[in-house]
């Protein structure tokens, strides 16, 4: 072992709560109130306050981006660029990674016991990514950073980004958006319908107030994912991981898991329902389906950008992702360019499907390592 491996990475975090009083006001109109938003960190502030990177998380995730997830026992969820040596390097980098506004994972949403000790359920508001962006500057803030040297993000987390370099370019240096979108495609929200009614469909989701009475939606939360799960594989992932292969010698001639690909859609859905809430992912979906960066400018997308001249941006797209697809990675360039912002873009040769952003691809790796250390130059970051 190296000097370098046995360098153990400083790890905190803990939840952020707004003084008494203080409300997050939300796009629908409404305000949270009581708001707590739980975050972990990585490594340690310089002394300038300036190598602050804050990683946004997609849709079923959490804060737990690295080490390990004291929830599932599993290690973090990207592992494969958060780590030493790795892109995004604790040894490095001082890494902010929190739960969004609406999770289930320690930050306020539906599942949060309210004043009473009840969780508010259906009466949480609707929130959008830009409240979620929001809550993320406020704890920003109360970490005392006045501008992060990087906002990082896939899928949903690229949403963010996106929302970051729109809403507060002037508080970070770079952004790096990986599969995702400006605004969703009527295909996605369409997927995420599905997984909805899904839930609601339900009979213990007991319009929304299950928590209260003691059930959870189970069946209609597994089916929800398991849609959802086909969505970010290819075919030719599917095809190569599973094909037609039975699961066990002959045909039940009945409807048990015949299949393989049966069996791991079933038991992604029976996972998935023992870490996450149903009307967190209702929450949530609908803010990735109300995400439209160009509606809220005008219908112009290059304009959401015009103040983030001085941030420099990193796109990436997979060649199999069909979920966010290369022409929405090279619209969001486009746009960049048209702004007079500083772009590089990069697609990536794969058959992992969107999941590729979380899996261990190298092309990836060596390309954000290559950005992350321009940027480093470029800033003059001393670290």
């Amino acid at each position: 072992m190296n000097a370098r491996e046995s360098i153990e990475i400083t790890e905190g975090g803990g939840v952020m709560t707004l003084p008494a009083g203080t409300l997050l006001a939300l796009d629908s109109g409404g305000a949270v109130e009581h708001l707590e938003i739980a975050y972990r960190t990585y490594g340690l502030l310089n002394e300038t306050r300036s190598n602050a990177i804050l990683v946004c998380h997609a849709l079923t995730l959490d804060q737990y981006v690295a080490g390990r997830n004291p929830a599932t026992g599993k290690p973090g969820w990207w592992s494969s660029l958060v780590g030493l040596g790795l892109p995004l390097d604790p040894t490095r980098h001082f890494i902010i990674c929190s739960n969004v506004v609406g999770g289930c994972m320690g930050s306020t949403g539906p599942s949060s016991p309210g004043p009473s000790g009840t969780p508010p359920g259906l009466a949480f508001p609707v929130i959008t990514i830009a409240d979620m962006v929001r809550a993320q500057a406020l704890l920003v803030e109360s970490l005392g950073i006045e501008r992060l040297f990087a906002v990082v993000g896939g899928s949903m987390g690229g949403m963010q980004v996106l929302q970051w370099a729109a809403d507060y370019p002037e508080r970070l240096f770079a952004a790096v958006c990986i599969a995702a979108a400006a605004r969703h495609s009527a295909q996605n929200i369409a997927f995420h319908e599905v997984g909805r009614q899904a839930i609601m469909a339900d009979p213990d989701w007991r319009g929304g107030d299950y928590a209260a009475q003691g059930v959870r939606p189970e069946k209609g939360l597994a089916v929800a994912r398991m849609a959802a799960h086909i969505t970010y594989l290819s075919e030719a992932a599917l095809q190569r991981k599973f094909g037609r292969e039975l699961q066990r010698d002959g045909l039940s001639w009945g409807f048990d898991a015949d299949f393989q690909v049966e069996s791991y859609l079933r038991h992604q859905g029976a996972s998935f329902v023992d870490r996450f809430d149903a009307n967190s992912y209702l929450y949530i979906t609908r803010a990735m389906d109300y995400f439209d960066l160009a509606g809220a400018h005008g219908g112009v997308l290059a304009d959401a950008f015009r103040r983030a001249r001085d941030v420099r941006f990193c796109v990436f797209s997979f060649t199999s992702d069909w979920l966010y697809p290369t022409p929405e990675s090279r619209a969001i360039v486009r746009a960049l360019n048209a702004a007079g912002a500083r772009v590089s873009f990069l697609e990536i040769e794969t058959d992992k499907g969107h999941d590729a952003f979380l899996l261990d691809e190298p092309v990836l790796r060596s390309a954000l390592a290559g950005f992350m250390e321009s940027a480093v130059q470029a800033r003059g970051l001393e670290i």
